[in-house]
């Protein structure tokens, strides 16, 4: 700050002195000065006078006196202050001896600011626990100073300063390994290291005032806008970036303190995560919410309406990227040495907008005006390869392969800090975004060919524009593919090139220090990847490479459908990956080998990695295959699917290698779940139990149990019930112009459409009920359960039949909601485009979320833990983790319905002989004749579930449903019955928290431990 004070010499001290003196009575509670910066603004070093003065001072801060008399700092600090104006020719050379303590070298930058003083260079040092500074400096006007007493009224104020700075309250950054190694060196190493250490020793403050300040000069020097004049909009990036700054700083030492530590760290491979918004998320878990708010607020901006600026990250779909999200969030708060690798989608799957009922894709822009989350990390990128042929060489003896490739793309890092709750530990999720290895072309444009001249470019930024291309096309399957190799490439090279800056070319210690977890079978072509690093550049052999890596891979199985099992066509593979595809072949002969003598000629054939097709030859890699040797464990996600992968599409593995098969039930945060997403709830729970604890200890929500009954507990759960319905009301009339009572029970089925999932099932159930409404009497509607069902979800752009249910939704809601005779008695909603962010409103807001998947299809599912753990009751089937909900919770607060999974091969067999119920049958013959309309468009899922093409078993489990709703209704009219479920199923929920997945998978699997930041 330069400034030139007009008042007289003389002045000056007096104000100075006097300045200084008000300095230690004006803290605040914090120990924070909050009258410096406006006592310095009025003691601006004047003009210097000519008189040149040498002044020396040496003295205890502790023997400078108050003006009352007393000592002035609570501890004995020392302290020396040096002036001279005459040894350097340009500057005024001040001079500081001072015990040292965080934040010194910013409070004496800041000091010289607020009075006035350029300063052009400083020299800092540090020996046996003194700081040594030396600043060369000019006064405002770019003099040197000069005038005795200007010299005095410095030293004064310089040393009152020293006095003021306290001891405690500032959060001091560690001292790190290379800070250490820095003492040991060059005498310009030791200070150039103590200046870069000192200039940033303590964390940024975090009261309101310094909020602002952040939020200020980001709409100021990082947006470009007047500070006077911002939307809400710029207040989003605003605030996004003041944020950051706080996240930064945790997230840069984390990571130093995981390199210095050298843990062993586990890398989560995923093509989703699905993250959500950021803001809130973590201001919650940097326990800022307040302060942020307060500071908002202030400045004129409520923080409600400035998270609704964020646009959600479009990084996934469904619950697979979802699950992603969480266990990243569960590692950081249980500081674990963990990190995700993924995909940095420019328009992500879709953004799905329903044009008269039907579902049609857009771009998700959700990238148009930056993430201000992300860092771009353009120093770390890696060369990815693709087409081209493979030649044979001799190398010391030895056959090498060399790789030529056709086309080569840049892997560009962003990094997204990832914070725990109540930690300083922030982790990295790593995400790859596609560049060419060429920016332009400028031959080609020079020469008229202007489409060639950057068609590289769009090539390269095609592999990281949309997540799940559509593979209908040989096109769309090589797309896909090119992303999977493209994500696992740049994650290999990169945790390589982590691991050998530490340990070189020690390749034995990787398993000690590395762990690999395949989210299902999409970053599997990352065995193949993994071994040709290491054998082809790094000169491993394959004996070793193999052994490598079947100790560092583990695998995550998300389905029991086979038809859901990724596979290649080995045709693809040799075009696009010809060393890959040498590899696994390999792989595969080696397997074969190996296990021949223990199994017959069939079972060899189905446990074969390279699959022939029986109709017309073609071979295909059967990637779970893969996944499955390579890995030295492999686990389902529900106690149930666990069972069910041994006894159907890994039966065969399962009998070589039983030991490998384990089981980890997924689980959710209840940070952003519960905690975040329904604070009224978390206040009630909280005062419930007397802690806040369960936000870290899922298994204390167990205490609500004995109060489960209490009518006090039970008048305030349903008030924050329905204050969460009032909510969700005004989402659903803001997206889709619907209005509903919130006295209507809300049932709601969210989450991807698909066949087994039965979102069809629900909609039948809905013609049901209408058909019943619609001929009862006046005085027997009385006795109706008024309900508003609610379904979201995407379809895939390929999956035709589920399109056609999202058509079928929309139009039974159509005919339902504009029938006088029905009224409030019942609405159907489709809510379109699906998100975390619509999930934290609906979740709330739920009171019946239907989880109807048939028996033995579904391999866990998460959106129920999220339901139950908001008090949400389920109906449901016997499937995917519903299991253990219903032994957690106990089946008498749920709504259990349907056949078993040991039933359904059985039933399916025998559908050509089933008689469909009769109320099911009308349901159906209302589509068929049009009562909804577009009867011809809808013929088809008739026809799918009719007769022995019910393959989901629709017709088998109607009735029992029905009856099961019929339950629903009975429970929803004694509100005191209810209210006592709903808390039950909160109390049961703490087993479904991913941190206790993550401590499972951890211990079990991956062999990590805890690296917290704080021990650093």
């Amino acid at each position: 700050m330069k400034a030139t004070c007009l008042r007289k010499e003389g002045k000056v001290q007096t104000s100075a002195i006097k300045a200084a003196r008000r300095v230690d009575r004006t803290r605040n509670g914090t120990g924070d000065n909050v009258r410096t910066k406006a006592c310095a603004r009025k003691t601006k070093i004047c003009r210097p006078m000519r008189e040149n003065v040498v002044q020396r001072t040496r003295c205890r801060v502790a023997d400078v006196e108050s003006a009352d008399g007393g000592s002035t700092s609570e501890e004995k600090q020392y302290a020396e202050v040096d002036i001279d104006c005459e040894s350097d020719p340009n500057f005024t050379v001040i001079s500081i001896k001072a015990s040292n303590r965080p934040g010194l070298l910013s409070a004496m930058t800041k000091t010289f600011r607020d009075l006035g003083i350029d300063v052009n260079k400083a020299v800092v040092d540090s020996a046996n626990g003194v700081a040594v500074d030396t600043f060369y400096v000019l006064d405002s006007t770019g003099k040197k100073i000069t005038s005795e007493r200007d010299v005095r009224n410095v030293k004064s104020y310089i040393m009152t300063f020293l006095e003021s700075i306290p001891t405690v309250g500032r959060i001091e950054r560690p001292a790190l390994a290379f800070l250490k190694q820095a003492q040991e060196g060059t005498a310009d190493e030791r200070r150039k290291s103590q200046l870069l250490y000192n200039l940033m020793d303590t964390y940024t403050k975090n009261d309101v005032l310094s909020i602002q300040e952040s939020i200020v000069n980001h709409v100021e020097y990082t947006l470009g806008r007047s500070r006077y004049k911002f939307d809400n909009f710029e207040a989003y990036q605003a605030t996004a970036l003041a944020v950051r700054d706080r996240l930064i700083e945790v997230f840069n030492d984390t990571q130093h303190h995981f390199y210095e530590s050298d843990p062993k760290r586990v890398y989560y491979l995923s093509m989703e995560f699905l993250m959500g918004r950021s803001l809130l998320n973590s201001l919650y878990n940097l326990s800022l919410k307040d302060e942020f708010e307060q500071a908002l607020r202030e400045l004129g901006y409520d923080l409600e309406t400035v998270v609704e600026q964020e646009r959600d990250a479009a990084l996934g779909n469904g619950g697979l990227g979802r699950l992603a999200a969480c266990f990243l969030d569960s590692m950081a708060t249980l500081n674990l040495p963990a990190g995700g690798y993924g995909m940095r989608y420019q328009y992500g799957m879709f953004r799905q907008v329903l044009q008269e009922g039907f579902q049609h894709e857009q771009p998700d822009y959700w990238l148009t005006f930056g993430n201000p989350w992300e860092i771009q990390r353009m120093n770390v990128a890696y060369p990815v390869k693709f087409y081209g042929h493979v030649s044979v060489h001799e190398e010391d003896g030895r056959q090498s392969f060399r790789w030529n490739a056709g086309e080569t793309i840049e892997a560009v890092a962003y990094d997204n800090p990832v914070p725990g709750y109540n930690t300083d530990n922030t982790i990295n999720l790593r995400l790859w975004s596609g560049k060419p290895d060429h920016e332009f072309d400028l031959e080609s444009f020079n020469t008229g060919d202007y489409v060639s001249a950057i068609l590289a470019k769009q090539r390269a930024e095609t592999i990281s524009s949309v997540l799940y291309p559509d593979d209908r096309t040989y096109e769309g399957k090589e797309l896909r593919l090119r992303q999977q190799h493209f994500m696992v490439s740049a994650s290999l090279q990169d945790m390589l090139r982590r691991f050998k800056s530490r340990h070189g070319n020690n390749f034995d210690l990787l398993p000690e220090k590395v762990a690999l977890q395949l989210n299902d079978t999409h970053p599997t072509i990352g065995v193949p990847e993994l071994m040709r690093l290491l054998m082809d550049e790094n000169g491993l052999g394959w004996t070793k490479s193999w052994e490598l890596a079947t100790k560092i891979f583990s695998f995550t199985n998300h389905t029991v459908l086979p038809e859901a099992l990724e596979k290649w066509p080995v045709s693809l593979i040799e075009r696009l990956l010809p060393r890959h595809m040498q590899i696994i072949y390999d792989i595969n002969w080696r397997f074969l080998q190996a296990i021949k003598e223990k199994v017959d000629d069939a079972t060899l054939g189905r446990l074969s990695i390279i699959e022939d097709s029986p109709y017309d030859g073609e071979k295909f890699v059967r990637m779970a295959y893969l996944a499955m040797v390579a890995s030295h464990t492999v686990n389902g996600v529900a106690a149930i699917h666990s069972e069910l992968i041994k006894e159907t599409i890994f039966a065969d593995f399962y009998k070589i290698w039983p030991e490998k098969f384990q089981n980890k039930t997924n689980g959710v945060t209840q940070r952003r779940w519960l905690a975040f997403c329904n604070p009224k709830l978390r206040g009630i729970i909280s005062e419930t139990l007397g802690t806040e604890e369960w936000i870290t200890d899922l298994d204390l929500l167990t205490g609500l149990k004995e109060h489960a009954e209490d009518p006090e507990l039970q008048k305030k759960w349903q008030e924050v019930k329905q204050h969460n319905k009032a909510k969700l009301a005004d989402l659903v009339f803001k997206t889709t112009g619907i209005q509903v009572s919130t006295n209507a029970m809300f049932d709601i089925q969210v989450k991807r459409i698909h066949e087994y999932k039965r979102q069809l099932l629900n909609i039948l159930s809905v013609i049901d009920r209408y058909a019943k409404i619609r001929v009862m009497s006046e005085e027997e509607k009385k006795s109706v359960v008024p309900r508003v069902v609610i379904i979201g979800g995407k379809a895939a752009p390929g999956y035709d039949v589920a399109k056609r249910i999202i058509k079928l939704v929309s139009a039974v809601g159509d005919r339902v909601n504009n029938d006088p005779a029905i009224g409030d008695l019942l609405k159907v909603v489709f809510i379109p485009d699906y998100n975390v962010s619509l999930a934290e409103t609906i979740i709330p807001g739920s009171e019946l979320s239907q989880h109807i998947s048939t028996a033995g299809t579904e391999a866990s599912g998460t959106s129920n833990m999220k339901f139950a753990m908001n008090g949400s009751l389920i109906i449901g089937t016997m499937d995917g983790a519903n299991v253990e909900i219903a032994e957690e919770i106990g089946e008498e607060n749920m709504f259990i319905f349907g056949v078993r999974a040991p039933e359904v091969p059985r039933l399916r067999e025998s559908r050509g002989d089933f008689q469909a119920p009769e109320r099911f049958n009308e349901a159906v013959s209302m589509i068929s004749r049009g009562e909804f309309g577009w009867s011809d468009f809808f013929q088809p899922l008739v026809d799918n579930i009719s007769g022995s093409t019910d393959f989901y078993l629709l017709a088998n489990d109607f009735l029992s449903y029905v009856e099961a709703q019929d339950q629903v209704d009975a429970a929803y009219r004694d509100q005191a019955r209810w209210t006592k479920m709903s808390i039950l199923s909160v109390a049961g929920s703490g087993k479904f928290s991913s941190d206790r997945t993550i401590q499972q998978y951890a211990k079990e699997i991956w062999g990590i431990c805890p690296c917290c930041l704080k021990d650093a």
